[in-house]
């Protein structure tokens, strides 16, 4: 999970309860990630933005790609979102 400081503040209580294994971040945008086996042996991540507006952004990794590449390519996304977020909230 990512999410704002205060909304982590504010509903700690219940997400530790209905997610406890899950990690919170704390980030600029409320948001969630989920991970899924997809096709051909590979994994399918997505992020998305907790907000009226639905948002999302969506990608696979092959089997044989390194955590160190996923992981620059889930901070990628993560800014991405945060930048989407930020161009809405300020339109």
């Amino acid at each position: 999970m990512l999410l704002r400081k205060e909304t982590r503040a504010k509903f700690i209580s219940q997400l530790e309860t209905i997610f406890p294994n899950a990690t919170i971040k704390e980030a600029e945008v409320d948001a969630l990630w989920f991970a899924r086996d997809s096709r051909e042996g590979r994994e399918a991540w997505e992020l998305r933005l907790i907000s009226q507006n639905a948002y999302g952004l969506f990608e696979t990794f092959e089997p044989e790609e390194e955590e160190e590449d996923r992981e620059d390519l889930r901070l990628e996304m993560e800014a991405r979102l945060r930048d989407y977020a930020s161009s809405k909230n300020n339109a």
